[in-house]
């Protein structure tokens, strides 16, 4: 990707949301432009048209905090955008490095999802891989550990999935969400070729995501609730906590739960035991193959 497009695209994007009458500035005759003139950017940041000019065409590097802070004041960035410029003048220095990826997993991370058992929990990257998962989360995402494009991954299934739609009733909610998680994530980690393929195969193959990914929108993505449509057990509203991995910079821990006594949490128990029917039927199978395979070796020895 372009760099100095995307801080030119995320910049002229911002101003043109904001009209003068927001900001307590005159609209003036002769307005061409649908949001704030540069002119009128410069002066509520207070810094001169030239200087302001030189940063939304690109030459972010080197800005300084306050100058930053005062164009997010001045743009009315909320916390998400505000952390997004930031992220893109550090992506725009010389020294910025790549961040270092674990491609493994430690057994004990295994351990603490497992230990999860009233409710799926799994880990993600900021490409939104799923790196690891316990049983509910398998159960839970299905549909998305059965594309066969990759690691699963959520924003693939989000878009290039048809099963997604019903998944997700608003569907159209958790396609922008997706992709200002993705917008953020390429701030973040620039240098990150895996995501870059992942974003030109979404743009290349979906219109949806290439209309949203052009809107240059980004947010935080900590706690809430959801609706879900799962092809198991229906319908069921989960509230959610992701939490930033200390011990893995840029992976993500999520745990879903239900409100307790609600139908949601009756769907959940009803996913629980189909999850366990499937790892019991799953385990029958290897331990026939396995009694299979012995008894080959046996016959063919004899």
């Amino acid at each position: 990707m372009d760099h100095s497009a995307e801080v030119r695209d995320f910049l002229t994007s911002r101003r043109a949301r904001i009209t003068p009458d927001q900001v307590g500035l005159p609209i003036g005759a002769n307005r061409r432009v649908a949001g704030l003139r540069r002119s009128e950017v410069a002066t509520l940041a207070g810094v001169s048209v030239e200087y302001y000019t030189r940063i939304e065409r690109g030459a972010i590097a080197g800005v300084s905090h306050e100058i930053l802070g005062s164009l997010a004041q001045a743009l009315r960035l909320d916390e998400a955008e505000r952390a997004h410029l930031f992220d893109l003048a550090r992506a725009s220095s010389p020294v910025a490095r790549q961040r270092r990826r674990r491609t493994t997993v430690h057994e004990s991370l295994q351990w603490v999802l497992d230990a999860v058992s009233s409710g799926p929990a799994f880990v993600r990257n900021g490409r939104l891989d799923i790196i690891a998962a316990n049983p509910m989360a398998r159960a839970f995402y299905r549909d998305v550990f059965d594309m066969v494009d990759g690691p699963p991954n959520i924003a693939r299934y989000t878009f290039l999935d048809e099963k997604a739609h019903a998944f997700y009733p608003d569907w159209g909610l958790f396609a922008e969400i997706i992709v200002a998680i993705l917008r953020t994530e390429a701030a973040r980690d620039p240098l990150d070729k895996d995501l870059h393929d992942l974003i030109g195969e979404l743009s290349t193959r979906s219109v949806e995501f290439r209309t949203l990914w052009s809107a240059h929108n980004v947010r935080h993505h900590g706690a809430g609730s959801k609706t879900f449509r799962h092809p198991i057990v229906g319908e069921m509203t989960l509230a959610y906590e992701g939490l930033e991995m200390a011990s893995e910079p840029g992976w993500t821990l999520t745990i879903y739960a239900a409100e307790p006594g609600s139908r949601s949490e009756d769907a959940l128990r009803l996913l629980a035991s189909w999850a366990a029917s499937e790892l019991s039927a799953s385990a029958m199978g290897e331990n026939a193959e396995v009694a299979k395979a012995r008894e080959e070796r046996s016959i063919g020895g004899a």
